[in-house]
This record gives structure tokens, C-alpha cells and sequence, in this order.
């Protein structure tokens, strides 16, 4: 008999920012992590007649989302291969195929680049002057600085799970106030 219901009217509300956080630690990109977190709720939807009720609501939603990131990842690399170009070629000595990956030039990059960088730099800087106190120091402390987690929560006298809500928290107010005055 299951010890636990599903009731999706409220995942939402109860799972979304968990499933963010979790999520975002993983892509490190926002967008990508939101779609994760919906297909993962649509997946839940779709298979909820499957749960068995031996993990809570959260569990299960969290297994469902590491299957999406690891096949988002595995998309991913499936991809990599696109990027290839092939040349044949011929000379008075040799005749043959050239394989070359097509990959960003991480030394080609302009002045433009450069000072647009500076400048973002420098607008999350500001930003984080902007977003409340506490939730900067420690988004400094573990993303800026890259502190483990204990070691924040230890210096904060907090708990992990709200450590992640402040980052969330953190990267929301920070976002708005790029967009607002960096974009």
C-alpha cells in the first residue's frame, strides 16, 4: 500500500524552486534549466498512475528531473559531431580527408569583447551592491568565491536546503537588475 499521494495541483507551488535549484546547479543556464523542471512536471503527469508511493512527491519529481538533465546532456553530445567539417583534398604527393571540428577560438576574442565583459563585470558588481545584504554575501561566499556548502551554511548559521533558496533568491534579484540596467 503507498504511503505517499501525488497531488500535481500543487507541485508547483511546494516544488518548483527546489527543482530550480537543483536543476540550475546542474545546466547552469536558466532557460534551460526552467524547460527541464516543465518537461519534468509533464513527465510526472504523464506517469503519475506509475508512482508507487514508496518516495514522497519530491523524491520522485527529483529522479524524474535527473533522467532530464541526463538526457539533455546526452542531446548534447550527440551534437558535437554536427560540428565537424570534412575536406578532401589532393597535392602532387598525398590525397586524403581532413577532419576538422569546428570550435570557438577562446584566443579570438576582440577589444569589443573585452570591455563588454569589464562591463558586465562591473553591472554585477553594482547589482549585487543592489539585492539584499545577506543574500550577497553569501551568493559571493559559494558562487564568486566557491566556498562549499557547509562552509557557508556554517558561517551563516543556516541550513543547506536554505542556502539554495537564498541563491535562488540571489540569482532571481540579480537578474532583474542586469536586465534592467545592463541589457
Amino acid at each position: 500500500m503507498p504511503t505517499h499521494k501525488l497531488d500535481p495541483t500543487k507541485w508547483v507551488d511546494k516544488y518548483s524552486d527546489y527543482l530550480f535549484n537543483y536543476a540550475i546547479v546542474r545546466v547552469n543556464d536558466r532557460e534551460v534549466a526552467n524547460d527541464l523542471i516543465s518537461e519534468t512536471f509533464l513527465a510526472g503527469l504523464n506517469s503519475k498512475d506509475n508512482f508507487e508511493g514508496r518516495a514522497t512527491e519530491r523524491t520522485w519529481l527529483i529522479s524524474i528531473l535527473k533522467r532530464k538533465i541526463i538526457d539533455h546532456y546526452r542531446k548534447i553530445n550527440s551534437q558535437k559531431g554536427q560540428a565537424e567539417v570534412r575536406i578532401n583534398y589532393s597535392d602532387s604527393e598525398n590525397t586524403g580527408d581532413w577532419l576538422e571540428e569546428q570550435v570557438a577560438d577562446t584566443f579570438d576574442r576582440t577589444a569589443e569583447d573585452e570591455m563588454e565583459n569589464t562591463e558586465l563585470g562591473l553591472a554585477i558588481l553594482e547589482c549585487l551592491d543592489q539585492i539584499n545584504e545577506k543574500h550577497a554575501a553569501i551568493f559571493k561566499m559559494k558562487t564568486i568565491d566557491e566556498a562549499d556548502t557547509e562552509a557557508v551554511c556554517k558561517e551563516f548559521n543556516i541550513s543547506p536546503s536554505n542556502l539554495w533558496v537564498i541563491i535562488h533568491r540571489a540569482r532571481t534579484a540579480l537578474a532583474a537588475c542586469l536586465e534592467k540596467n545592463w541589457l
